[in-house]
């Protein structure tokens, strides 16, 4: 069965990404727009660069044209901030991206764009999931209209270079003559992603000296996970600091999440970048308003936002309840510890074309490296110290862990006192000394994704600790059972 997680649909390449899901998906949206009566709109069809992208793009375009729907098809591979920044601006009911983002190389997927370029919902995704199924149970295979039929009846169109119109705008919102006055020198890695191109456009324009790495298609994505982590960016941390770069700066598989390195090699954490950016536009561009967090992105946000009298929203995870929050107070920004964020006034979707942008421009700005601003953040509100850990889940113990954890409720023994515990989004227990802790399950992938925050290592380490060993006795239970 097809099932949408909180970034898309994401299945095993031969497994589960095959041609009868994929297609499944395509009728299922054709079969929802037109109960939905939406048929006069074209759909905005993008693909990144991971294996089996391009052909499924082309057997969605030729299931959705099938049934008389036009189709605005990219030639060559796209950010997915990109489909959202033309649904929005086109005024479309739906855009497609066919990626799986961060996963694994042996993933893929496909993301659904609604009207106003925003994250599909909740609902609209049961819905489309409710539909999709509803195609595979059928004992017929939807007939697909062939590419130059599709092209010859008006229905399969191709965007003349829609990277002018995204480009442009990000362009218009960064002050770029500041940028020009310093000369920066970069070194980008897009980590063989889609996203690429768009940024290296715009660091040219403001004169900015640009070498990159990664840059060539590579469906393994060079072995690595497609994710820009302390991790992931040795090979960029080493080639920064050796070759006297200012700035490093990577993108994950589909550009929609931001890694940086500073020229001393340090790793600036999503979260740093959160604050860092807030910091900037309020105080440095005259922008007010509060800030939006997910439960999962760092406490710190709050304080700062406490410190100019603002407030921070804090939302379950999924890009779409950020996005939303945004709409809701006119926050300044919104953003996740994962490395995705969105700015008041552009796209309701990540992109780390434009916080890149901006990131740049910040440095330039103050003159300062980004660990050198982060210093003084730090000395203002106090040492904040996050760490993250997946690890994998069997379905039993998935079960059982989720049974003890959201349905009984049991919680470790943390040796700290608790000022309150969330289950909105998994299990989030915040103590008394400010600190959190939550232990939440993947919508995406079969993984259980702990993190915790406090003033050290060592006590945020304990916290995930807690939780890790009573859901591996759960599972030890589970597995002993079976």
């Amino acid at each position: 069965m097809i099932q949408f997680g909180t970034g898309g649909w994401r299945a095993i390449i031969g497994k589960d990404f095959v041609y009868d899901n994929i297609i499944s998906v395509a009728q299922g949206l054709a079969d929802m727009m037109k109960a939905q009566g939406q048929l006069e709109q074209p759909v905005m069809l993008g693909f990144d660069r991971r294996f089996l992208s391009y052909d499924a793009a082309v057997w969605i375009a030729q299931i959705l044209c099938a049934n008389g729907i036009t189709v605005w098809f990219m030639k060559r591979t796209a950010p997915t901030p990109l489909i959202m920044y033309t649904v929005k601006t086109k005024g479309l009911y739906y855009g497609l991206q066919v990626t799986a983002s961060h996963n694994p190389p042996t993933y893929n997927g496909i993301k659904l764009v609604v009207q106003g370029g925003r994250d599909a919902s909740q609902t609209v995704t049961q819905q489309l999931e409710k539909y999709a199924n509803a195609v595979l149970r059928r004992d017929k295979r939807p007939e697909p209209m062939p590419v130059q039929l599709a092209e010859k009846s008006g229905l399969l169109l191709y965007p003349k270079n829609p990277f002018n119109e995204f480009i442009d705008d990000i362009e218009s919102r960064i002050r770029m003559d500041i940028i020009r006055e310093r000369g920066l020198r970069i070194l980008f890695d897009p980590m063989h992603g889609s996203g690429a191109y768009a940024l290296m456009v715009l660091l040219y324009t403001a004169r900015c000296t640009v070498d990159h790495i990664n840059f060539e298609r590579d469906a393994y994505f060079g072995g690595h996970m497609p994710a820009p982590s302390e991790r992931s960016l040795q090979e960029l941390r080493e080639k920064v600091t050796v070759q006297g770069y200012d700035l490093g700066i990577a993108f994950d598989g589909d550009g929609d999440r931001l890694g940086i390195i500073d020229s001393n090699g340090r790793y600036i954490t999503a979260n740093e970048i959160l604050v860092l950016l807030y910091y900037y536009l309020h105080e440095h561009r005259g922008w007010k308003g509060p800030v939006v967090r997910n439960m999962s992105t760092t406490h710190m946000l709050d304080k700062l936002a406490q410190s100019f009298g603002e407030v921070c929203y804090e939302v379950p995870v999924g890009f779409k309840y950020i996005s939303q929050k945004i709409e809701e107070t006119d926050a300044v920004l919104g953003g996740e510890s994962s490395g995705g964020l969105t700015v008041r006034g552009h796209i309701p979707g990540k992109d780390s074309v434009y916080a890149a942008a901006l990131l740049v421009e910040a440095v330039c700005m103050l003159k300062k490296s980004p660990s050198l601003i982060l210093g003084d953040l730090y000395a203002k509100l106090g040492a904040h110290v996050m760490l993250e850990k997946s690890f994998p889940l069997t379905e039993e113990g998935k079960a059982a862990a989720y049974e003890s954890l959201m349905v009984q409720r049991h919680l470790p023994v943390f040796g700290q006192a608790i000022e309150r515990v969330s289950y909105e989004d998994g299990c989030k227990v915040y103590f008394k000394d400010g600190s959190f802790a939550v232990c939440r399950f993947s919508g995406t992938e079969p993984l259980l994704r702990l993190c915790a925050e406090a003033p050290q290592v060592a006590q945020a380490q304990g916290y995930m600790n807690a939780f890790r060993e009573q859901v591996m006795i759960l599972m030890r239970e589970s597995a002993e059972e079976s």
